[in-house]
Protein backbone atom coordinates (compact mmCIF):
# COMPACT_ATOMS: atom_id res chain seq x y z
CA UNK A 1 0.00 0.00 0.00
CA UNK A 2 1.81 2.91 -1.14
CA UNK A 3 2.11 6.06 1.31
CA UNK A 4 2.74 9.16 -1.01
CA UNK A 5 4.97 11.82 0.27
CA UNK A 6 4.94 10.11 4.08
CA UNK A 7 7.95 11.56 5.76
CA UNK A 8 9.31 10.07 9.15
CA UNK A 9 9.75 12.16 12.53
CA UNK A 10 13.12 13.22 11.75
CA UNK A 11 11.77 15.63 8.28
CA UNK A 12 12.90 12.77 5.24
CA UNK A 13 10.92 10.93 3.37
CA UNK A 14 11.12 6.84 2.98
CA UNK A 15 12.55 5.67 -0.43
CA UNK A 16 10.37 2.74 0.34
CA UNK A 17 7.11 4.71 1.14
CA UNK A 18 5.20 1.61 1.23
CA UNK A 19 2.97 -0.61 3.81
CA UNK A 20 2.79 -4.08 3.39
CA UNK A 21 -0.55 -5.03 5.13
CA UNK A 22 -2.22 -8.17 5.11
CA UNK A 23 -6.10 -8.81 6.04
CA UNK A 24 -7.54 -12.33 7.37
CA UNK A 25 -11.44 -12.96 9.04
CA UNK A 26 -14.16 -11.90 7.22
CA UNK A 27 -14.54 -8.41 5.16
CA UNK A 28 -17.27 -6.18 7.16
CA UNK A 29 -16.03 -7.40 10.68
CA UNK A 30 -14.99 -4.77 13.18
CA UNK A 31 -11.19 -4.61 12.87
CA UNK A 32 -8.19 -5.44 14.62
CA UNK A 33 -4.66 -4.45 14.50
CA UNK A 34 -2.16 -7.10 15.89
CA UNK A 35 1.41 -6.12 16.38
CA UNK A 36 4.66 -7.41 17.73
CA UNK A 37 8.19 -7.59 17.83
CA UNK A 38 10.58 -5.99 15.46
CA UNK A 39 10.99 -9.52 14.37
CA UNK A 40 7.44 -9.66 13.33
CA UNK A 41 5.41 -9.09 10.19
CA UNK A 42 2.27 -8.80 8.61
CA UNK A 43 1.81 -12.59 8.85
CA UNK A 44 -0.02 -12.99 12.14
CA UNK A 45 -1.99 -16.02 11.56
CA UNK A 46 -1.46 -19.48 9.52
CA UNK A 47 -3.15 -19.94 6.03
CA UNK A 48 -2.09 -23.06 5.33
CA UNK A 49 0.57 -22.14 2.59
CA UNK A 50 3.30 -23.65 5.19
CA UNK A 51 5.18 -20.49 5.77
CA UNK A 52 5.58 -19.68 9.45
CA UNK A 53 3.36 -17.23 10.98
CA UNK A 54 4.44 -15.73 14.35
CA UNK A 55 1.03 -15.59 16.05
CA UNK A 56 -0.96 -18.37 14.92
CA UNK A 57 -2.17 -19.76 18.41
CA UNK A 58 -3.69 -16.55 19.46
CA UNK A 59 -5.07 -15.57 16.03
CA UNK A 60 -6.94 -17.68 14.63
CA UNK A 61 -10.94 -19.00 13.80
CA UNK A 62 -12.03 -19.68 17.32
CA UNK A 63 -8.86 -18.21 18.88
CA UNK A 64 -8.82 -15.71 21.58
CA UNK A 65 -8.78 -12.99 18.77
CA UNK A 66 -11.64 -14.52 16.70
CA UNK A 67 -10.98 -15.15 13.06
CA UNK A 68 -14.67 -16.05 12.75
CA UNK A 69 -15.62 -12.59 14.64
CA UNK A 70 -13.15 -10.21 13.32
CA UNK A 71 -11.04 -8.92 10.47
CA UNK A 72 -7.25 -8.70 11.77
CA UNK A 73 -4.47 -6.56 9.73
CA UNK A 74 -1.53 -7.32 10.12
CA UNK A 75 1.69 -5.06 8.69
CA UNK A 76 5.57 -4.62 8.12
CA UNK A 77 7.12 -2.89 10.30
CA UNK A 78 9.25 0.40 8.40
CA UNK A 79 11.66 0.61 7.25
CA UNK A 80 10.40 -1.76 4.18
CA UNK A 81 12.70 -4.18 2.40
CA UNK A 82 13.82 -0.91 -0.49
CA UNK A 83 15.72 1.33 2.43
CA UNK A 84 18.95 -0.34 2.08
CA UNK A 85 20.17 2.39 5.07
CA UNK A 86 19.74 3.24 8.48
CA UNK A 87 16.95 5.43 9.13
CA UNK A 88 15.96 7.50 12.03
CA UNK A 89 12.46 6.65 13.91
CA UNK A 90 10.01 6.30 16.32
CA UNK A 91 7.25 3.83 17.33
CA UNK A 92 4.74 6.96 16.41
CA UNK A 93 6.34 6.94 13.23
CA UNK A 94 4.85 3.50 13.17
CA UNK A 95 1.37 4.85 14.12
CA UNK A 96 1.48 7.38 11.80
CA UNK A 97 1.95 5.28 8.94
CA UNK A 98 -0.42 2.89 10.24
CA UNK A 99 -3.37 5.32 10.49
CA UNK A 100 -2.69 5.99 6.86
CA UNK A 101 -3.21 2.66 5.62
CA UNK A 102 -6.11 2.49 7.49
CA UNK A 103 -7.78 5.81 5.61
CA UNK A 104 -6.39 3.63 2.63
CA UNK A 105 -8.90 0.96 3.68
CA UNK A 106 -11.58 3.11 4.78
CA UNK A 107 -11.42 2.12 8.31
CA UNK A 108 -11.98 4.57 10.69
CA UNK A 109 -12.05 2.73 14.05
CA UNK A 110 -10.27 -0.32 15.17
CA UNK A 111 -12.25 -2.00 17.83
CA UNK A 112 -9.05 -3.04 19.06
CA UNK A 113 -5.28 -2.57 18.74
CA UNK A 114 -3.14 -5.44 20.30
CA UNK A 115 0.49 -4.71 20.30
CA UNK A 116 3.15 -6.75 21.91
CA UNK A 117 7.15 -5.57 22.81
CA UNK A 118 7.75 -2.88 19.89
CA UNK A 119 3.72 -3.39 18.45
CA UNK A 120 2.44 -2.14 22.35
CA UNK A 121 4.91 0.93 21.79
CA UNK A 122 3.45 1.18 18.89
CA UNK A 123 -0.21 0.91 20.30
CA UNK A 124 0.81 3.32 22.78
CA UNK A 125 1.65 5.82 20.38
CA UNK A 126 -1.22 5.37 18.05
CA UNK A 127 -3.32 5.51 21.44
CA UNK A 128 -2.34 8.76 22.25
CA UNK A 129 -2.07 10.38 18.76
CA UNK A 130 -5.36 9.02 17.31
CA UNK A 131 -7.84 8.27 20.82
CA UNK A 132 -10.90 8.91 18.24
CA UNK A 133 -9.66 6.07 15.78
CA UNK A 134 -9.40 3.23 18.77
CA UNK A 135 -11.60 1.84 20.88
CA UNK A 136 -9.25 0.24 23.00
CA UNK A 137 -5.67 -0.90 23.52
CA UNK A 138 -3.92 -4.16 24.62
CA UNK A 139 -0.14 -3.85 25.66
CA UNK A 140 1.67 -6.59 26.55
CA UNK A 141 5.58 -6.56 27.64
CA UNK A 142 5.07 -2.52 26.30
CA UNK A 143 6.31 0.64 28.66
CA UNK A 144 5.76 4.24 27.80
CA UNK A 145 9.76 4.63 27.82
CA UNK A 146 12.80 2.42 27.72
CA UNK A 147 14.91 0.98 30.57
CA UNK A 148 17.80 2.42 30.65
CA UNK A 149 19.57 -0.98 30.90
CA UNK A 150 17.30 -1.94 27.80
CA UNK A 151 18.91 0.53 25.58
CA UNK A 152 22.25 -0.27 27.32
CA UNK A 153 22.09 -3.57 25.97
CA UNK A 154 21.16 -2.61 22.60
CA UNK A 155 23.40 -0.33 22.15
CA UNK A 156 26.03 -3.26 22.20
CA UNK A 157 23.63 -5.39 19.43
CA UNK A 158 24.15 -2.41 16.94
CA UNK A 159 27.69 -1.36 17.79
CA UNK A 160 28.10 -5.78 16.76
CA UNK A 161 25.82 -4.19 13.32
CA UNK A 162 27.66 -1.29 12.58
CA UNK A 163 31.26 -3.16 12.92
CA UNK A 164 30.04 -6.10 10.51
CA UNK A 165 28.26 -3.05 8.06
CA UNK A 166 32.08 -1.76 8.33
CA UNK A 167 33.88 -4.69 7.68
CA UNK A 168 32.05 -6.16 5.04
CA UNK A 169 30.51 -9.14 7.26
CA UNK A 170 26.93 -8.11 7.64
CA UNK A 171 25.72 -11.39 7.82
CA UNK A 172 28.06 -12.29 10.56
CA UNK A 173 27.11 -9.39 12.66
CA UNK A 174 23.24 -10.00 12.43
CA UNK A 175 24.43 -13.50 13.62
CA UNK A 176 26.13 -12.86 16.76
CA UNK A 177 24.02 -9.75 17.79
CA UNK A 178 21.05 -12.07 17.44
CA UNK A 179 23.14 -14.37 19.96
CA UNK A 180 23.55 -11.24 22.17
CA UNK A 181 19.79 -10.57 21.80
CA UNK A 182 18.55 -13.98 22.84
CA UNK A 183 20.47 -14.08 26.18
CA UNK A 184 17.97 -10.97 26.66
CA UNK A 185 14.90 -12.17 25.57
CA UNK A 186 15.09 -15.36 27.49
CA UNK A 187 15.89 -16.05 31.61
CA UNK A 188 18.89 -17.09 33.09
CA UNK A 189 16.57 -19.91 34.93
CA UNK A 190 15.41 -21.04 31.72
CA UNK A 191 19.00 -21.00 30.24
CA UNK A 192 20.12 -23.08 33.90
CA UNK A 193 17.06 -25.70 33.26
CA UNK A 194 18.27 -26.58 29.41
CA UNK A 195 21.47 -26.38 29.53
CA UNK A 196 23.02 -26.49 32.86
CA UNK A 197 23.74 -29.98 33.58
CA UNK A 198 25.67 -30.26 30.06
CA UNK A 199 29.07 -31.47 30.15
CA UNK A 200 32.07 -29.40 29.57
CA UNK A 201 33.72 -29.22 26.76
CA UNK A 202 36.88 -31.13 26.46
CA UNK A 203 39.36 -28.02 25.54
CA UNK A 204 39.27 -24.61 25.17
CA UNK A 205 37.67 -23.07 22.25
CA UNK A 206 35.23 -26.31 21.85
CA UNK A 207 31.53 -24.93 22.03
CA UNK A 208 29.07 -25.63 24.93
CA UNK A 209 25.96 -27.02 24.33
CA UNK A 210 24.51 -23.61 25.04
CA UNK A 211 26.53 -21.33 22.58
CA UNK A 212 25.77 -23.41 20.32
CA UNK A 213 21.77 -23.34 20.83
CA UNK A 214 22.53 -19.20 19.92
CA UNK A 215 24.42 -19.78 17.22
CA UNK A 216 21.59 -22.05 15.93
CA UNK A 217 19.50 -19.19 16.72
CA UNK A 218 21.85 -16.51 15.24
CA UNK A 219 22.38 -18.47 11.58
CA UNK A 220 18.07 -18.57 11.29
CA UNK A 221 17.70 -15.03 11.79
CA UNK A 222 20.18 -13.84 9.31
CA UNK A 223 17.47 -14.42 6.39
CA UNK A 224 15.12 -12.34 8.38
CA UNK A 225 16.70 -8.97 9.26
CA UNK A 226 19.22 -6.78 7.25
CA UNK A 227 22.21 -4.83 9.49
CA UNK A 228 20.49 -1.52 8.90
CA UNK A 229 16.69 -2.32 9.26
CA UNK A 230 18.17 -3.95 12.58
CA UNK A 231 19.65 -0.72 14.02
CA UNK A 232 16.89 1.29 12.57
CA UNK A 233 14.31 -0.62 14.53
CA UNK A 234 16.72 -1.04 17.44
CA UNK A 235 17.14 2.62 17.60
CA UNK A 236 13.31 3.30 17.26
CA UNK A 237 13.28 1.18 20.52
CA UNK A 238 15.28 3.44 22.33
CA UNK A 239 13.85 7.05 20.74
CA UNK A 240 9.49 5.87 22.11
CA UNK A 241 8.37 8.62 24.25
CA UNK A 242 4.78 8.44 25.27
CA UNK A 243 2.53 10.73 28.10
CA UNK A 244 0.66 8.27 29.61
CA UNK A 245 -1.63 10.48 30.50
CA UNK A 246 -2.15 10.96 26.92
CA UNK A 247 -3.06 7.80 26.79
CA UNK A 248 -7.22 8.04 27.18
CA UNK A 249 -8.42 4.79 25.48
CA UNK A 250 -9.59 2.00 27.59
CA UNK A 251 -6.51 0.27 28.07
CA UNK A 252 -5.38 -3.43 29.39
CA UNK A 253 -1.95 -4.10 30.49
CA UNK A 254 0.20 -7.28 30.87
CA UNK A 255 3.77 -7.76 32.17
CA UNK A 256 6.02 -10.67 32.65
CA UNK A 257 7.84 -10.81 36.01
CA UNK A 258 11.14 -11.86 34.60
CA UNK A 259 11.53 -9.42 31.99
CA UNK A 260 14.32 -7.68 32.15
CA UNK A 261 13.78 -5.41 28.92
CA UNK A 262 10.48 -4.37 30.41
CA UNK A 263 11.14 -4.06 34.30
CA UNK A 264 7.36 -5.14 35.92
CA UNK A 265 8.10 -1.83 37.70
CA UNK A 266 8.19 0.55 34.32
CA UNK A 267 4.54 -1.13 33.64
CA UNK A 268 3.29 -0.22 37.25
CA UNK A 269 4.32 3.61 36.49
CA UNK A 270 2.39 3.51 32.78
CA UNK A 271 -0.15 1.90 34.61
CA UNK A 272 -0.66 4.64 37.45
CA UNK A 273 -0.46 7.53 34.70
CA UNK A 274 -2.79 6.19 32.28
CA UNK A 275 -6.32 8.00 32.91
CA UNK A 276 -8.45 4.79 31.60
CA UNK A 277 -6.89 1.64 32.87
CA UNK A 278 -8.95 -1.49 32.88
CA UNK A 279 -6.29 -3.91 34.40
CA UNK A 280 -2.56 -4.29 34.23
CA UNK A 281 -1.79 -8.41 34.92
CA UNK A 282 1.54 -9.29 36.59
CA UNK A 283 2.26 -12.84 35.01
CA UNK A 284 5.27 -15.32 36.06
CA UNK A 285 7.61 -16.77 33.26
CA UNK A 286 10.25 -18.89 32.52
CA UNK A 287 10.67 -16.76 29.24
CA UNK A 288 10.96 -13.53 30.39
CA UNK A 289 10.48 -10.83 27.49
CA UNK A 290 9.56 -14.00 25.00
CA UNK A 291 6.51 -14.68 27.24
CA UNK A 292 4.18 -12.48 24.96
CA UNK A 293 4.93 -15.79 22.51
CA UNK A 294 5.20 -18.88 24.96
CA UNK A 295 2.85 -18.14 27.65
CA UNK A 296 0.12 -18.66 25.51
CA UNK A 297 -2.56 -19.39 28.07
CA UNK A 298 -1.66 -16.10 29.99
CA UNK A 299 -2.07 -14.00 26.97
CA UNK A 300 -5.33 -15.96 25.44
CA UNK A 301 -6.82 -15.25 28.78
CA UNK A 302 -5.64 -11.24 28.74
CA UNK A 303 -6.81 -10.80 25.50
CA UNK A 304 -10.48 -13.14 25.72
CA UNK A 305 -11.66 -10.94 28.73
CA UNK A 306 -10.37 -7.78 27.33
CA UNK A 307 -12.60 -8.12 24.10
CA UNK A 308 -15.77 -9.55 26.08
CA UNK A 309 -15.84 -6.98 28.72
CA UNK A 310 -18.02 -3.78 27.64
CA UNK A 311 -15.67 -0.95 27.83
CA UNK A 312 -18.29 1.12 30.11
CA UNK A 313 -16.81 -0.89 32.82
CA UNK A 314 -13.08 0.05 34.21
CA UNK A 315 -11.16 -2.52 36.28
CA UNK A 316 -9.37 -1.90 39.25
CA UNK A 317 -5.66 -2.10 39.07
CA UNK A 318 -4.89 -6.18 39.18
CA UNK A 319 -2.62 -7.55 42.02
Amino acid sequence: MPLPGFCLGDGQPLTDATVRLRRFGPDGAPVIVALGGISSDRRLADVGDGRAAWWPRIVRPGGPVDLDRYQVLGLDLLPGPGETGVRTLTPADQARALAAALDHLGVPQLEALIGASYGGMVGLAFAALFPERLRQLIAISAPHRPAIHATALRGIQRRILALGIETGRPEQAVALARELAMTTYRTAEELELRFGQDAVPDAAGQPYAVCDYLKARGRAYVPRMTAERWISLSDSLDRHRVDPGAVTVPTTLLGFTSDQLVPIADLEALAVGLPNLRTLVRAPSLYGHDGFLKEEAVVADLITSALAEPLCCLSELAA
